[in-house]
């Protein structure tokens, strides 16, 4: 019985495409696709009829009924009407100004520290509060029935 590194060995080149024993001999194709590989391929093909497996999804669930969110809809578009929704626009606006100021702070020539640390810490406190006022997933107009964005 071969010791473990020959057997680690055996089954290295076995991956790499390196022709065993009964195999015909290519020497230095290894990791190539070699003929016997596809010899043996067309072989177990014409055994089955020539024809072979390939995925199909046609087994899935139905289709959702409506993929396309109609933004007019007043159920699926309505104005804040909560203390959290008014904090999560605050939020995203925390966000959008502190990136436009994050850009104009990159062609100022001089600006002082204290002014990129305070852009700094708004961004920061913008993103972190998205963890707060994350609104539930299921109320999402933008996701499938599975939870995926459409």
């Amino acid at each position: 019985m071969p010791n473990r590194a020959e057997r680690r060995a055996q089954t290295k080149r076995n991956r790499q495409g390196v022709p065993q024993p009964n195999q015909p001999q290519n020497r230095g194709r290894g990791g190539l696709i070699d003929e016997y590989s596809l010899q043996e391929r067309s072989r177990r093909l014409e055994e089955n009829g020539g024809t072979e497996w390939k995925p199909k999804a046609e087994k899935l669930a139905a289709p959702a009924e409506n993929l396309d969110p109609n933004y007019s809809d007043p159920k699926v578009m309505k104005a804040p009407h909560s203390l959290h929704q008014w904090f999560r626009i605050a939020s995203w606006t925390l966000i959008i100004l502190s990136g436009i100021a994050f850009a104009i702070l990159m062609w100022v020539p001089k600006h002082p520290m204290w002014l990129i640390l305070t852009v700094s810490i708004i961004f920061v406190v913008g993103v972190l509060s998205l963890f707060f006022t994350a609104g539930n997933y299921h109320h999402n107009p933008n996701l499938d029935s599975n939870g995926t964005a459409i």
